[in-house]
């Protein structure tokens, strides 16, 4: 059975990654470990994060360094160099995965694509009274309560992995990647060096920059909309991010 190294960009939101490790409790393939790619969170937070590790019945590796601003591509490199597995899952620390998250960027993983889902916007009120219990229980899986409680492209939790209809989605192209739901094999990203570090302050460029250089590399982009389905948790923008 093929394993998986999942990436989790994380900075300070404690009760965010305690969500996201939930809905990876709940995944129907079991192969992976979870990497923390921590872009300096304080010291307290870090206390917790090695509490949670500690507590989890998940296979969990914290990489951090210190606070000097935005580097989440520094972080995201330096958590691939001490990956395990050969293919790579990278998500946001404030991204619940669907139960079949892994399964299906793995299933589908080829060696020259990059693999992209979306993701289902949950709304403030669901993101405040959302329980990790109720995450474990497959409670975001209910189309029908998504569009209740008035998630933003509430349709892109539909899961349709079960049905003939994913042939139809898997023949067309991704448009783009996101970089809060991608994967593709470890040795592409080394075949283009990686995260570029010199982005310090986020922009759509991150993004872009990577599906860039590895299309340039001769890669492309398979879509997984509707397969690789994401919970984003409603927030505000971090200060640290504001602020540059």
């Amino acid at each position: 059975m093929i394993g998986a190294s999942v990436i989790i960009s994380f900075y300070n939101k404690i009760d965010f990654l305690k969500a996201v490790l939930a809905g990876f409790e709940r995944q129907t393939h079991k192969k992976f470990e979870i990497l923390i790619a921590d872009d300096g969170s304080k010291a307290s937070v870090v206390d917790e994060v090695k509490k949670i590790i500690a507590a989890s019945p998940l296979t969990i590796k914290h990489v951090w360094h210190a606070d000097n601003g935005w580097q989440k591509n520094k972080i995201l490199n330096q958590a691939i160099k001490k990956s395990k597995y050969d293919y790579l899952i990278f998500i946001d620390g404030d991204c619940i995965p669907h139960k079949a998250f892994v399964h299906e960027h793995l299933i589908h993983s080829e060696s020259n694509a990059i693999l992209t889902g979306r993701r289902v916007f949950l709304s403030e009120k669901f993101t405040n009274c959302l329980k990790t219990n109720q995450i474990k229980n497959g409670y975001l899986e209910n189309i029908f309560r998504l569009f209740v409680m008035k998630s933003i492209s509430w349709h892109l939790g539909i899961y349709l992995g079960k049905f003939s209809i994913k042939k139809i989605i898997l023949r067309k192209k991704g448009r783009h990647v996101k970089g809060c739901n991608m994967s593709l094999h470890k040795e592409a990203l080394f075949l283009v060096n990686g995260f570029d570090e010199r982005y310090v302050h986020p922009t759509i460029g991150e993004d872009d920059d990577i599906e860039c250089r590895l299309k340039n590399a001769g890669f492309n982009v398979k879509n997984l909309k509707y397969l690789a389905i994401q919970y984003h948790l409603h927030h505000k923008l971090l200060s640290r991010e504001m602020n540059q």
